[in-house]
């Protein structure tokens, strides 16, 4: 049997079933390496007894024959998305004990294919942050090198799948925060088209931003995830209303007279050599297969970083608002009136990080500063999705790198906010279009720390991307 850290679905699928390969085997070796690697910090809880429970019935259905499109697909959860009776906490104080009362949908499609979820993943504060160290219970540690941060906010997922602890995980992507970590962690992260894949029963950070999407060790797993969770969902006023295809079977290896565009502008001096190199290389190799090449311009992406955290700071401190110590979540017990009951229990349950958006938010929001700063942002993000629209009438796909440098240290940006936040100035742009996009791995940097680089693809052209990365992860190999 394969070992756990080069394990993969095929390989699942492409042996005879015995007690040596058996889910339950497999799900077993992948609560031992939870159990060593627990300094990693990647989950808020691990599902020990239910997987083991799940992984029995699921061996027993296989051996009645009865395989459902995820069977024995272990997958591991960010904590905020809502799990029917487990707790959602959002890695925030605010929400220590809080417990689902229902499933988000894509939990129920995960269920319903008779995937294994194992446990939740931790991820910085209501899923914002760059690094991973925003977390109520602590940072999360890069599996590659620990004294790196793995990215973020998605931070646990990445690790998850990168310390072998799953086959696969969701994370959320709100501005890179799929796509940033599974640079960080070499390994597959998918931000599907936004209204692809349901947000019900996801907590909302910036909800015009927000989507699910899929890490992998490779992008075959990454497409069959993304085949189970999307489609239209009626409880999803956002969710698109269109078919959703068979990934896999698109994945053919065939790349001839595709045309990929490179954006000169995410190609400056601030972007490390080494990742510059191993983008030069995969473009070499991508010619050899047929892909052609082509300088583009997206000529407003020096206005992303400050459009993007204008608007997302702006939902964000909307959809907190819910949050006052009065309905849910922690409340303060140092309050004598309710004024204070709503200050003491946010300042006490919110981190910094969240604390600092939330106020960013309500002043852009606020009476004399709405039309400078939010209207402003909103008129940019429609030039920025020109920007992508007009490009795409020319190519079939962008190529870039994922972040201008590699996993950087612990601690290295959290003093400086605004250098933590353009860390995430390839991505961005991606969330405030709506597009499609996947960071894969090509190769490592002189530290050994993974470089990623990320595709582009134009509205629910998810397949193309896959396609394009199954290549590129064939070469790597």
């Amino acid at each position: 049997m394969h070992s756990v850290s080069s394990y993969s679905y095929d390989d699942f699928l492409n042996q005879t079933p015995d007690n040596n390969n058996s889910v339950l085997n497999i799900v077993e070796k992948y609560l031992k390496n939870i159990e060593l690697r627990k300094n990693i910090n990647a989950f808020t809880e691990v599902y020990n007894e239910e997987s083991i429970a799940n992984a029995k019935k699921t061996d027993q259905e296989l051996k009645s024959n009865n395989k459902k499109k995820l069977s024995g697909f272990v997958i591991a959860v960010k904590d905020i998305i809502s799990i029917e009776g487990k707790k959602l906490t959002c890695a925030s104080k605010i929400l220590k004990d809080f417990t689902s009362l229902y499933d988000a949908t894509v939990i129920k499609k995960l269920k319903d294919a008779d995937a294994i979820i194992i446990g939740k993943t931790n991820c910085d504060e209501f899923a914002m942050g760059s690094s991973g160290e925003n977390s109520s219970i602590g940072k999360t540690l890069n599996p590659v090198n620990e004294a790196k941060v793995p990215g973020g906010s998605s931070s646990g997922s990445a690790a998850a799948v990168a310390a072998n602890f799953s086959m696969g995980s969701l994370g959320t992507d709100t501005g890179g925060s799929i796509r940033q970590p599974a640079g960080f962690c070499g390994i597959v992260g998918l931000k599907p088209t936004y209204g692809r894949v349901s947000r019900y029963g996801l907590v909302a950070f910036a909800s015009s931003f927000d989507q699910i999407g899929p890490f992998a060790n490779n992008s075959r797993d990454a497409a069959r995830i993304l085949e189970v969770i999307a489609g239209h969902d009626p409880l999803d006023s956002t969710s698109a209303n269109i078919p959703v295809p068979n990934y896999l079977e698109k994945m053919n290896g065939d790349l001839k007279n595709l045309k990929i565009g490179l954006p000169k502008e995410y190609f400056d001096d601030s972007l490390n050599p080494e990742i510059k190199k191993s983008i030069e290389l995969k473009i070499e190799f991508l010619k050899s297969k047929g892909v052609k090449f082509v300088e583009v311009s997206l000529p407003h992406t020096e206005y992303t970083i400050p459009a993007y955290y204008i608007l997302t700071t702006a939902e964000a401190s909307s959809n907190l608002a819910r949050y006052d110590g009065a309905r849910y979540g922690h409340r303060s017990k140092n309050s004598n009136t309710m004024e204070e009951m709503f200050v003491n229990s946010r300042s006490e349950g919110f981190g910094n990080e969240v604390k600092r958006r939330i106020m960013l938010g309500t002043y852009v929001l606020s009476s004399g500063y709405y039309d400078a700063y939010y209207k402003k942002a909103q008129k940019v993000r429609r030039l920025i999705q020109k920007d992508f629209l007009d490009v795409f009438k020319n190519v079939d796909c962008l190529l870039t790198p994922t972040s201008p440098t590699t996993a950087f240290n612990l601690g290295e940006k959290t003093k400086n906010p605004l250098e933590m936040y353009l860390s995430d100035i390839y991505t961005v742009s991606v969330n405030l279009a709506g597009l499609p996009a996947i960071s894969i791995p090509s190769g490592k940097d002189k530290n050994n720390l993974p470089i990623g680089i990320q595709l582009i693809g134009k509205h629910f052209d998810e397949q193309t991307l896959l396609k394009i990365a199954d290549v590129c992860e064939n070469n790597l190999n």
